[in-house]
Formats: structure tokens, C-alpha cells, sequence
């Protein structure tokens, strides 16, 4: 296995499972270059439908440069309501061209359609009984083309180690050379790893800031939040985190903190109301100044993090991820889930015994059953065998387990299972413009369209490709 970058390595993913060199590359040159869609999956009635029976109206959005919860509090803004009104099933990538659903409760219909909001164009669906909620989606396809790659050719060799992490084979894949740029689609698999972005792209310390609320430590989630200055930040920003660690002078950091900081500001703002004589009920107070979604990521960051721990672990011990060994749990799949796209359904479990072992195999190996590992919460019933003593090992070494996870609030969480194979068919070519010798973007280019489950990441597929800075994804 080789060693993954330094910064993936901090938020636990430690390895890539394809030794082949990278084809090296930039993301996003444009938000054009990468798209994302929606593969939606939430009912709607008609526009027309009672407002008392279907209070939310269902839009699908096409932004541009937008981050998910800005976009949010821009739409709430122009229609003149509060932002918990605004939902939406995914949060996306700022740097992209996407398509995702939102509801918006309690609005005109017309309103709505003639909010004007830049780079942003809003389709009017229907109406719904309940809001679009985290998850209510099938998953995501992309499109996505990666420049100034110094190797592209390598992308083939990449995709055929893919293919046989996929399936346990040890060979060189299929003979037809599938994958390969401008050979189409082939089957590949990566750990499915949470991505850079669970954890912030630029400074990663979302998990770090909810491994302390987990810990209890309500005053040290603040610090990590709004001090803790990283070295991939703005001088000025690095000065003001700074002065944050080093005075713990809320009214002070207000002065200092980029008005771009809202959160880091709001919960300033909290501490600053709150009096001199702080406690620790004041800076949960503090988190809790800032949306819920962002108090539920914070939590779920830390059992991001937790879960690629023990992905790493598990490909240190050599255990397989296409198949179980005895003591796993898996999960099944879906039975109404889109034609192409296998979806782990975690509310249907089971525990592979080795009297049970060649049958659960089968299933797997048939898309019909998926290996996991906890996303560790008040309900969590560990592994059993060698996948268990991997899971105990990991919550030892941070001081972790499930009980720490029943929390005040938002910040709760009872946690679920989560498919540790992330597998999909990719389609590797050129773009057309590539045939242009004269265009030098082009020239070094690579395109990658592939579907993903709900919950995945793209990067964590691409980052075996590119092998390269995360900055770059």
C-alpha cells in the first residue's frame, strides 16, 4: 500500500490502495469542471396542492459557486424569512456547478420563483408534507474534468489496480482494458473513506472541534473552532485565530475576525453576551449560536474521522473489503434503489458468523449485501472477531466510546453503520477539445463520469487517480 498525503493522513486516511504513480492534475480550474447532480429520490404533489396539507415548496437548484448553507441564508434573506425554513437533502461543494433539491416552508409559490439570486436558477417542483431533509436523496452523478495532469496516461494503470481492489482480485482486471481513458466505463472500488470536505478543505478541524464536544470539553470545541490558526489560511486570519488562543478575548477577536468568519463570529458574539465570568455552559451556548445542521456536523465529523481510522486499520491488517470475514456485520441493499446504483440500506444488518460466512460472501459478491464499520453513536454494538478487536483498538487510542456520544441537543447522536467498499462504474477519456494540439489546457486533460450512493465523495475516488495535494481536489 502506499502512504497517503500528510493532510489525508490527518483526518485518518492513511493509505491509497493502488500503488501505480498518479496522473497528477487540478480540480476545479472553474466551477464548471466539476458538476454534480442530484439522482433524486423524495416525492412531491402538485404546485397546486393544498398549502395546509403540503406547506413546503420543492425546488430544484442549479448554483454556481455556491456553498450549500450560504446559498441558504442568501435565499432566506431575499425572501425575508428565517434561514431554518430553508432545507435540503445534500450539502455540496462551493467550487462546482450543482443540482440539488431544497424546500422552502411557508413561502408563495411566486415568491420563490422570482427570487433573484445570483448564479442560481431555481426550477419550481411541487409541494411537500414535510421538509427535504439531510439525505433525502438516491446519490450523486458526476462530471468532472481534471487539468494540467502530468501524467494522464497513468490513469489506466490506476484503474486497473481499482478494478481488482473491487473484487478481491489479485489479477489485472478484465482483458477488454475497460477504464482506460476512452475505453469506457469500468467497475472500480476504493475505501469508502470520508473526504477531505467532511472535514473542511482548507483547515481541517471540524473533527477535532467535535472530538472535544464528545469529550465534554465544550470550552476546547470553541478554541479549535475559533482559534487554532492553519498554516493554508490568510496571514490575517492566522493573526487573528492567534490572538484568539492566546487572550481568549471575545469583544477583542470580533475586532479581528473576518466579517467572512459568520460562525466563528456568531459564537464570539455569544460569549461576548454572556459576561466575563464564562463557564462551560456558556460555551456550549457559544456552539449552539450557530445553525444545527453545523452543531450535527461538527459530532458527525468526529465519527467521520473515527470511521476512516478504522478503514486504515483494517487495510493495515490485510482484511478484505469486498467481502466479509467472520465477525463482521453487514448490511443489505436497497430493494427500490435506482437501476445502476447499489445502495447500502444500514437499518437491515447482520452479524456473519462462520457457519453463515460462505453465504453472506455470495451476497456480496453479487451487490447485495455490503461489509461495514460503525459510525460510532449511543446504539453502537461493536464487531466481533479480528473487524471488532480493529473497532475496540481505534476508540482506545482516542479515549472514545459509544456512551460519550449521548449529548444535549443537536450534538447527539445515536449513530448508525456505514459500507466501508465504495464501488462504481467510471468512464476515464479525454475531453473533445483535447483532440486541439494547440490547446494546452486540454492537452493534459482527463474527464471522469461516474454515479456514487448518497453519503460518498468523489474525492475519495479521484484522490487514487491524482495522488496528489488535497488542496488540489
Amino acid at each position: 500500500m502506499r502512504e497517503a498525503h500528510p493532510v489525508e493522513r490527518a483526518v485518518g486516511m492513511d493509505h491509497y490502495v493502488s500503488d501505480a504513480d498518479g496522473t497528477g492534475g487540478r480540480l476545479r480550474r472553474n466551477p464548471e469542471d466539476f458538476r454534480v447532480r442530484e439522482l433524486e429520490a423524495f416525492d412531491r404533489e402538485p404546485l397546486d396542492a393544498d398549502p395546509a396539507g403540503y406547506p413546503h415548496v420543492l425546488a430544484r437548484v442549479t448554483l454556481r459557486g455556491w456553498d450549500t448553507n450560504d446559498f441558504a441564508s442568501e435565499l432566506s434573506d431575499r425572501l425575508g424569512i428565517s434561514r431554518e425554513r430553508v432545507s435540503w437533502a445534500g450539502t455540496k461543494d462551493k467550487h462546482a456547478v450543482t443540482t440539488q433539491l431544497f424546500s422552502v416552508a411557508k413561502v408563495d409559490p411566486e415568491d420563490l420563483r422570482a427570487a433573484e439570486v445570483r448564479d442560481a436558477e431555481i426550477e419550481l417542483l411541487g409541494r411537500t408534507g414535510r421538509p427535504i431533509l439531510f439525505g433525502d436523496l438516491a446519490g450523486n452523478a458526476f462530471e468532472i474534468t481534471v487539468r494540467d495532469a502530468a501524467a494522464p496516461d497513468a490513469a489506466e494503470a490506476v484503474t486497473a489496480e481499482l478494478r481488482a481492489f473491487a473484487t478481491g482480485d489479485g489479477g489485472d482486471g478484465d482483458e477488454d482494458g475497460g477504464g482506460s481513458t476512452g475505453n469506457g466505463p469500468a467497475t472500480v472500488g476504493v475505501p469508502n473513506y470520508f473526504g477531505q470536505q467532511r472535514f473542511g478543505s482548507e483547515r481541517p478541524v471540524t473533527h477535532e472541534v467535535g472530538l472535544e464536544i464528545v469529550r465534554g470539553n465544550w470550552k476546547g470545541a470553541v478554541l479549535t473552532y475559533v482559534g487554532n490558526p492553519h498554516e493554508r489560511e490568510r496571514e490575517s486570519t492566522r493573526e487573528a485565530r492567534a490572538y484568539v488562543d492566546e487572550t481568549e478575548d471575545w469583544a477583542g477577536a470580533l475586532d479581528r475576525l473576518p466579517r467572512r468568519l459568520g460562525y466563528e463570529r456568531s459564537m464570539c458574539h455569544r460569549l461576548v453576551e454572556r459576561g466575563p465570568d464564562l463557564e462551560s455552559a456558556d460555551f456550549r451556548a457559544a456552539l449552539e449560536a450557530v445553525p444545527a445542521n453545523l452543531q450535527r456536523l461538527f459530532v458527525n465529523a468526529a465519527q467521520s474521522f473515527v470511521f476512516n481510522r478504522i478503514l486504515s486499520a483494517r487495510l493495515e491488517r490485510g482484511l478484505p473489503f469486498h467481502e466479509p470475514v467472520a465477525g463482521d456485520v453487514v448490511c443489505f441493499s436497497q430493494s427500490d434503489a435506482p437501476e445502476g446504483l447499489a445502495l447500502p440500506d444500514t437499518d437491515r444488518i447482520q452479524r456473519v458468523t462462520e457457519s453463515r460466512l460462505r453465504t453472506v460472501r455470495r451476497h456480496c459478491e453479487r451487490g447485495r449485501a455490503f461489509v461495514t464499520a460503525p459510525l460510532v453513536g449511543t446504539e453502537t454494538d461493536l464487531a466481533d472477531g479480528e473487524p471488532g478487536e480493529i473497532e475496540r483498538a481505534v476508540l482506545d487510542d482516542l479515549d472514545l466510546g459509544p456512551g460519550d456520544f449521548d449529548l444535549p441537543g443537536e450534538f447527539d447522536s445515536t449513530g448508525t453503520r456505514r459500507a466501508i467498499l465504495l464501488r462504481t462504474d467510471i468512464d476515464v477519456g479525454r475531453p473533445p477539445e483535447a483532440d486541439d494540439a494547440d490547446d494546452a489546457d486540454d492537452a493534459d486533460a482527463l474527464t471522469y463520469e461516474f454515479a456514487l450512493p448518497k453519503g460518498s465523495y468523489a474525492t475519495v475516488v479521484l484522490r487514487e487517480y491524482l495522488k496528489s495535494d488535497p488542496g488540489d481536489l
